[in-house]
């Protein structure tokens, strides 16, 4: 069915004719609540057995299992299941028994949730609310508060989460939840789970909530020391008269965010995580020089601690496209724009067209564009970066170098054998090309005969 709701209200009347009852709950109640759109709907279901829920949902379209064993199924656009219950038998974020439990209370059933505010559920059928924990007042209040502190640590993931619900839900934590989740040790995470909720805080309208956030709750000390340096680390006050390396950081971050919306989401990732990387070098590299805060050559040092960085959160390739490649790209070439810009009558095509086999010249612009705004206001010239993704479009080379017009095949043709020799002189011909001294075929030909 195209509409999520209507199929829950099909799925959740079978269930009520069946002697049972099928509520919404999770996130899609929270953002009902709050006037945000939402697709996706988990339903749970109270009063079916196990093996009578499969055979009423195989009756409204093709199920499929996510969770047998505790019945979690998947039909169309909904997520059902049957209430849970959680018993911890061992350490990590898999170390749960879960069983489901179709005689549950609806209390004990919202009792397993994380934060008040998702502990709602809602009658798609009668339109009631039931919300035995106060979720609904926390949301007034834009606060998160854990649901039970006794059983909240069992899973440490819960402190990721809240970081990421603060920022896209832009709530403060009450003191009892910050303090429960500063306490939890965060060793047993494994990274594709860290990077799962970095993922989302980086696609919050403000980011950087979250971001202040983990530093607060000591998320960043345990899980990223690289992100921890700059936290303390001088920066130019010229920039930031009360601030550091970290505050300018997070308004890099925030200034990116606005920037990406328009691109696929692997080209997304990687200016959102340069953003995030593209300072780190800066607590290895400031010192006190001339009377003034200098970092000479932070953007190449920060390629270390950003490849580190990148390890933690094992981010690679992302649907095809190489995000580790572009991100240390933007870490170690971030201040070329500007610097181009003050001697752009010196800087040639060629500079454009060999920058970008190291980098998206696009990406590197618009991080490079963040990086000046985030920066005290009217100091700098952030024209710059407009101007430089301008040159790099008129040579066609703001996503990739020019192909090779010369191959070996033609280097063949003209006599030479097989041999190293042929790599040498396709590679002397692309670097002219790369000049603008080849631009055809025949120019291409002509130079690897002179070479020969």
């Amino acid at each position: 069915m195209s509409d999520p709701l209507q199929h829950a209200r099909t799925i959740a009347t079978a269930v009520r004719d069946a002697g049972g009852c099928a509520l919404v709950v999770g996130g899609w109640v929270r953002d009902r609540l709050m006037g945000v759109e939402s697709k996706n709907i988990d339903l749970e279901v109270f009063g079916i057995a196990p093996d009578e829920l499969r055979a009423l949902l195989d009756a409204h379209g093709k199920v499929e299992a996510v969770g047998e064993s505790f019945q979690v199924y998947k039909i169309g656009d909904l997520d059902v299941s049957l209430p849970r219950r959680d018993s911890k038998a061992g350490r990590g974020h898999r170390g749960f028994v879960v069983v489901g439990d179709p005689d549950m209370s609806i209390e004990d059933a919202a009792r397993r949730r994380d934060f008040t505010v998702n502990a709602i559920s809602w009658d798609p059928l009668a339109g009631e609310y039931f919300d035995p924990f106060g979720g609904r007042g926390d949301i007034e209040h834009r606060l998160l508060r854990v649901v039970d502190a006794r059983t909240f640590p069992d899973d440490s993931l819960r402190v990721l989460r809240a970081v990421q619900f603060a920022a896209r839900l832009e709530f403060t934590l009450d003191d009892a939840t910050r303090a429960l989740c500063a306490g939890i040790p965060l060793d047993d995470l494994p990274a594709e789970r860290v990077w799962g909720e970095v993922e989302k805080l980086l696609f919050a309208r403000r980011p950087s909530i979250g971001f202040a956030l983990a530093l607060d709750l000591q998320i960043v000390a345990k899980l990223w020391p690289e992100l921890q340096a700059l936290a303390g680390c001088p920066q130019e006050p010229a920039w930031h008269p009360e601030g550091d390396v970290w505050v300018h950081t997070l308004q890099v971050i925030d200034q990116a965010r606005t920037r990406v919306d328009d691109l696929p989401r692997p080209q997304q990732i990687a200016i959102m995580l340069g953003a995030v990387c593209h300072d780190l070098g800066k607590p290895a590299t400031t010192a006190f020089s001339d009377g003034r805060i200098r970092s000479i050559d932070h953007e190449e040092q920060g390629v270390a601690p950003a490849t580190v960085l990148l390890d933690r959160l094992n981010v690679h390739t992302i649907d095809g496209y190489d995000v580790r490649k572009q991100v240390l790209g933007i870490t170690a070439q971030h201040l070329k724009p500007g610097m181009w810009f003050k001697v752009k009558d010196e800087v040639g095509d060629g500079a454009f067209r060999r920058l970008a086999a190291k980098v998206d010249l696009e990406l590197l612009a618009r991080l490079a564009k963040s990086d000046c705004l985030g920066r005290e206001p009217g100091h700098f010239n952030c024209d710059a970066m407009d101007w430089f993704l301008e040159r790099a479009r008129s040579l066609g080379v703001q996503h990739r170098p020019p192909e090779p017009i010369l191959l070996g095949r033609h280097v063949l043709a003209l006599g030479l054998k097989p041999g190293p020799r042929v790599g040498e002189i396709v590679k002397a011909a692309y670097e002219l090309q790369l000049d603008g001294k080849v631009t055809n075929l025949d120019e291409a030909i002509a130079a690897a005969q002179r070479l020969l």
